[in-house]
């Protein structure tokens, strides 16, 4: 708490001495006149969205923000939005469309940005943002710079050189995960587009390598145990060797060897159908861009069945794959959007979901909190409590301490064990889980335990969650007692269980996209009255 206080306090400082006019007067100076290296992009961009920015409104997935005229920071809405708006990574979008009015528009819309933002402000010249934004600018600007007028030119090259300034006095600050990387790659640019600014270069390059060590776990993994802040790590990673490359500056080997680890990784988490496994705060993700990042990275051969470092577990038999977390949450400060769903798991049969988790939301903070509970995921609550406590400032206080693991590979089976102590400091519980899967891909059995070692003092509720996928149908025979599961292409499975109680109840599915999808899930309710407990069930195919 005291750290926290005086990083605050830090902050706060900094904030203070950037609002003035003497700050404003010493990122002025010297104004580089043109670009000695414009990095390549090789992202994709959505021309239909490109098109939705001519006619005056941003998109991210399927929501739209309307510009309301030349408002940078509209009443209300949610930071991804600013994040997106500042960031100017659309530019791609008006790129991939393409024309004269794409050109127009985007020189429109950065002269409207350098007018609005002519001096540090909070959220726009943040140093991750403005990071991005420099990046964007140099690598794009033969598509909307190179015809521009003399103003334009005079312009765009001050605003570019003041917040590259800013960028090189603020980071690392208190900046950390991939936020500092997007500053730090922002600067990077700026000292190899800027002839004369070498030495921003090399401080983006040190700050890059330390945070390899930081962030980079040695099975490829990002600290933050997200597969989505992966790939972001990843891709900026690609663009710094791309920008080296361009400048024909040195790449040092600890970017590269970051690269070739993190491509196994990213590919961990991708299922039959290439999209992501929905853990710590990711979406399905854009398969072409995936498949982009993957080529960029050159991965290739036989995916991984583990990340140890990170603490997930694959399966695969036959058509069926089981994701495992059986890893605890990341530390402080790279918790902030993990979830807190400790011995979660997903399955997907070819390319269907079957068992999911509820996802997260692209733009809504308030979804992105609700989906972090442990009621969000294929896990078990206690008391209808979260496994972890989530504190208001969006860290997680109370944390699973010890998460122990065993896998046991057979020639037609994968066993899998693990069991957290999250619940240990409220009620004295430790939750084991064993997951069976055989027969093909066929037979999956679970096992979920509870153990007390100081000896229960009251009841406890148990609830085991297991939500449906919205193309799956699901419902409920044998009198309650049994669920049958019908795959979009008439696959059934048959889910049943030995102990505790079965109830179908809704739930929503937000793994891709922005609108809730409505959807079940399967609840097994049990009590533990006494030292220990055990509850069993089976998913199994029909047929």
């Amino acid at each position: 708490m005291t750290l926290q206080f005086f990083r605050h306090i830090r902050k706060t400082a900094g904030q203070m001495a950037c609002n003035t006019a003497l700050y404003d007067w010493s990122i002025g100076g010297h104004v580089p006149d043109r670009l000695v290296v414009k990095p390549v992009d090789p992202w994709p961009g959505d021309a239909e969205a490109g098109r939705w920015l001519c006619s005056g409104a941003f998109v991210i997935n399927e929501d739209q923000l309307e510009l309301r005229g030349e408002c940078w920071e509209p009443y209300g809405i949610d930071n991804a939005w600013l994040e997106h708006m500042h960031g100017f990574t659309w530019l791609r979008d008006l790129r991939a469309l393409g024309g004269d009015a794409a050109r127009r528009q985007a020189r429109a819309m950065i002269a409207s940005w350098v007018h609005h933002y002519p001096r540090w402000s909070k959220i726009s010249w943040r140093p991750d943002i403005a990071g991005e934004r420099i990046a964007m600018w140099i690598a794009l600007y033969d598509c909307f710079g190179a015809s521009a007028n003399d103003d334009f030119q005079d312009l765009f090259f001050e605003s570019l050189a003041r917040q590259a300034k800013h960028i090189s006095r603020s980071i690392p600050g208190n900046l950390h995960g991939v936020e500092l990387l997007k500053a730090a790659k922002g600067l990077l640019y700026a000292g190899l587009a800027f002839e004369g600014f070498e030495n921003w270069a090399e401080q983006a390059l040190d700050i890059i390598e330390d945070e390899i060590d930081r962030q980079i776990l040695g099975d490829g993994a990002h600290v933050s145990r997200s597969p989505a802040q992966l790939l972001t790590a990843l891709q900026i990673f690609l663009d710094v060797r791309t920008a080296l490359s361009s400048a024909a500056y040195p790449l040092p080997p600890k970017i590269q060897h970051a690269i070739d680890r993190m491509g196994p990784a990213l590919r961990f988490f991708r299922y039959s159908d290439k999209n992501f496994g929905l853990f710590n705060g990711a979406q399905e993700g854009n398969t072409d861009f995936m498949d982009c990042v993957l080529g960029q990275a050159n991965a290739r051969g036989k995916a991984l069945e583990s990340l140890p470092c990170a603490g997930y577990e694959r399966a695969t038999l036959g058509r069926t794959s089981l994701m495992f977390d059986c890893g605890a949450p990341p530390a402080y400060p790279y918790d902030s959007r993990a979830h807190v769903a400790p011995l979660a798991f997903e399955v997907c049969y070819g390319k269907e979901r079957l068992l999911v988790a509820c996802g997260t939301h692209p733009t809504s903070s308030d979804w992105q909190d609700s989906l972090r509970a442990t009621a969000a995921h294929c896990a078990v609550t206690i008391d209808s409590r979260n496994a972890c406590e989530i504190r208001k400032d969006g860290h997680i206080a109370r944390k699973t301490g010890t998460v122990q693991f065993v896998r046991e590979d057979a020639k037609n089976a994968v066993l899998l064990e693990a069991s957290h102590d999250g619940y240990v400091p409220v009620n004295g519980i430790t939750h084991r889980r064993r997951l069976y899967l055989n027969d093909q891909g066929h037979d999956l059995r679970g096992e979920d335990s509870f153990t007390c070692a100081t000896g229960i003092a009251q009841p406890h509720d148990v609830a085991i969650r297991f939500h449906i996928h919205p193309r799956v149908m699901v419902s409920l025979t044998t009198g309650g007692t049994e669920a049958l599961l019908r795959m979009p292409g008439g696959i059934g499975w048959r889910f049943h269980h030995a102990g505790g109680v079965l109830a179908l109840e809704d739930s929503v599915y937000l793994g891709s996209g922005s609108r809730p999808r409505k959807t079940k899930q399967i609840v097994i309710y049990g009590e533990m009255t006494e030292d220990a407990a055990q509850i069993r069930w089976a998913l199994q195919r029909e047929g």
